[in-house]
């Protein structure tokens, strides 16, 4: 998205070598730096690109400093640069650590803007509309909401990440957030005074701006459909963990509705509608109308027919036949379909029109679009799958490629995007990426990292387990990883490729552990990595959600054990779509797709292990088809240069060499 250069921003002292050398500005920013070529070797590449206006490829591997690597040419650039992160918490990081040491090293403050989903802002008018009118808060509601309310006269951002005593999930900040489907945008009385407002403004006069993958794509999804956008106009875009793009993008390039989404457009049109009754009497019948029973009905059909979607119980399937089900459901169907229809007509025909009533028209639109696209359209190259989770009942449409969405709406209207991650490539190439995200030609770099693999981690890899597709895998896995946390003492993660599988191996090790151990899903993931952290020799087990963006240092992780190879499940309505498609074309699915996407989460799962130079451990693989299948030596290759062994004996010799804390306690008791 081509926007005006970027306000003048500070250069690095001289050059980006002096920058990042061994006595540079950055070296007197942090104190204990220590040159790391591959930073600089990074940084070198991030300048040329953002100067030559072309796209660039960088595996940076852990431990290279990518992130300081292309903050300061960026910063050096002049241009305006958007940099987009995997997650929240790492934008959090960029913010509160990285870009601060920046602004040390460069000698004066970076005007630097994070920007998330708006959900994450406060609404000042719904704020103050509750405040009106507080009898529409329940009693415990009510202390809460006095605290947001005087937080919200303080605070510069409105963001809620400073309420640190919100609970993750809170009904209340649902009601006094900045979400798109409840704003009235300019129309609003506090649009002068918004969060939001201000928050662009000061990114339009910003050094840097930090978005997240998720913003970033539903940002070029508006944009793709002629509306305006959210993220402020930029040159060149940085795109941090770009594993995870693909995913993202078929996310928000597609169309998604669920039963909660029903639920909540008709819990919102009845509290509205109270709100505007209990406010203005020229439309204090407003409730009468119609439109809100009518709205009510219509979500109502909808969680039947979603439920119906759902029969078959948790999990993803693909929904085949639209038009059967919708037969097989006609009546639900035409009543959620009718309902909306009656409750849009309703609020068109409303006189007078309460200016609160626009966005919920709005939402009742493009909810009955999606209705009619998700169960009767015509799209090519796009699968219609469901999933049940918990309560929530979910129908999507993905794009089964998104390679030529992302090349005609990304990289063919941005002249530089730099992808960096510290998994990209396989066995040292680019072109699984550049395939699947439609990457044109550009730069490619890989760094390596500057830790010492050979000395700090052992890579287990035992040989006489049974394959771990049949049933007697589990029971084998278990005597061994019991066998190798003897060894460790604990202090592991253990990491399966399935919830099912996961559950099992904790099942069958944790009543005879000595040590403390941990399950994923009995408490929120921050909270479990702290109890970790916490608890000496504590044994994690977890699946996909702690394959990444997980960092524990020091020896309190010192064995990472991974079940099987990560190949995701065939059956996943998505990946059977995109496998179907590349035989369709005559191409080898399990060579182009299936085999790099688990390469690249093995790389993610064992990347957990060594996180500084002072880290040491063992990581075990018990799949034994890493060593009898000819594409085991893709899996190695790709992998960094571990020192290998196949005997138990030589994992509990690495752990005597440097004993764990119970080891030299008892030592230095004896002595």
């Amino acid at each position: 998205m081509p926007g005006n250069p970027s306000p003048s921003a500070p250069r690095p002292p001289a050059t980006l070598r002096a920058f990042f050398s061994r006595g540079g500005a950055l070296a007197r920013a942090l104190g204990n730096y220590e040159y790391r070529s591959g930073q600089w070797e990074m940084a070198e590449a991030v300048e040329r690109a953002l100067a030559e206006r072309r796209h660039l490829l960088v595996e940076a591997g852990t431990g290279t400093g990518k992130t300081l690597a292309y903050l300061a040419p960026v910063l050096a650039s002049g241009r305006r640069v958007l940099i987009s992160t995997g997650t929240k918490n790492l934008q959090d990081q960029l913010m509160h650590k990285d870009i601060p040491l920046l602004a040390r090293a460069v000698g004066r403050e970076l005007k630097a803007v994070c920007l998330k989903g708006r959900n994450n802002y406060a609404c000042r008018a719904k704020i103050a509309d509750l405040e009106r009118q507080p009898a529409l808060l329940g009693l415990a509601d009510l202390d809460r909401y006095r605290h947001i309310r005087a937080w919200a006269e303080e605070t510069a951002t409105g963001d809620r990440a400073e309420l640190e005593d919100l609970p993750e999930v809170s009904p209340l900040w649902e009601r006094l957030n900045a979400r798109r489907d409840a704003c009235t945008g300019s129309k609003c009385r506090c649009f002068d005074d918004c969060f939001l407002t201000a928050m662009r403004q000061r990114a339009m006069e910003a050094d840097l701006v930090v978005a997240n993958h998720h913003l970033f794509f539903a940002d070029l999804a508006i944009k793709s459909r002629d509306l305006p956008g959210v993220l402020p106009p930029y040159e060149a875009v940085v795109l941090d963990e770009a594993h995870e793009l693909e995913d993202i993008a078929g996310q928000y390039f597609g169309v998604g509705l669920s039963n909660l989404q029903l639920q909540d457009l008709a819990a919102d049109g009845a509290a509205l509608a109270k709100f505007i009754a209990a406010g203005n009497g020229e439309v204090a019948n407003t409730a009468g109308q119609g439109w809100l029973p009518a709205l009510q009905h219509a979500a109502e059909a909808g969680g039947h027919l979603f439920a119906a979607l759902a029969a078959d119980g948790e999990g993803r399937a693909p929904l085949r036949d639209r038009a059967a089900f919708v037969a097989a459901h006609r009546a639900v169907f035409e009543r959620l379909r009718g309902g909306l229809a009656a409750a849009e007509a309703g609020m068109e025909a409303l006189r007078p029109a309460p200016e609160e009533l626009e966005p919920l028209l709005r939402r009742v639109r493009d909810t009955a679009a999606k209705v009619e696209y998700l169960f009767t359209g015509e799209a090519e190259g796009v699968v219609f799958w469901h999933e049940r989770r918990g309560r929530g009942v979910y129908l999507q449409a993905t794009p089964i490629a998104v390679a030529a969405l992302l090349e005609e709406r990304l990289f063919a209207a941005t002249d530089t995007v730099i992808l960096t991650s510290a998994t990209l490539a396989i066995e040292g190439r680019f072109d699984y990426v550049r395939q699947r995200l439609g990457v044109p030609h550009g730069g490619e770099r890989v760094v390596v990292s500057p830790f010492d693999y050979e000395q700090q981690a052992l890579l287990y890899l035992p040989e006489d387990l049974p394959d771990p597709r049949t049933p007697e895998f589990a029971a084998a896995a278990a005597e061994e990883i019991a066998a190798i946390l003897q060894c460790s003492q604990g202090r592991a993660f253990v990491l399966s490729t399935s919830y099912e599988q996961m559950r099992e191996l904790h099942r069958r090790l944790a009543p005879r552990l000595p040590f403390a151990t941990l399950l994923q899903g009995e408490a929120p993931r921050h909270i479990l990595l702290e109890r970790f952290r916490q608890t000496p020799g504590a044994v994690l087990f977890a699946t996909s959600s702690f394959w990444q963006g997980v960092d524990v240092q020091g020896e309190q992780l010192s064995c990472v054990i991974v079940d099987k190879l990560p190949f995701a499940a065939p059956n996943d309505p998505v990946l059977e779509a995109r496998i179907r498609a590349m035989q369709a074309e005559g191409r080898n699915a399990f060579m182009e797709l299936q085999l790099p996407q688990a390469v690249l989460a093995l790389k993610q799962g064992f990347g957990r292990l060594i996180r500084s130079r002072s880290d040491r451990g063992v990581l075990a693989l018990l799949d034994g088809r890493v060593l009898r299948q000819r594409y085991g030596s893709v899996f190695l290759q790709s992998l960094p240069p571990y020192r290998r062994t196949r005997q138990l004996s030589e994992v509990k010799a690495f752990f005597a060499a440097a004993p764990g804390p119970e080891a030299r306690a008892e030592k230095e008791a004896r002595a």
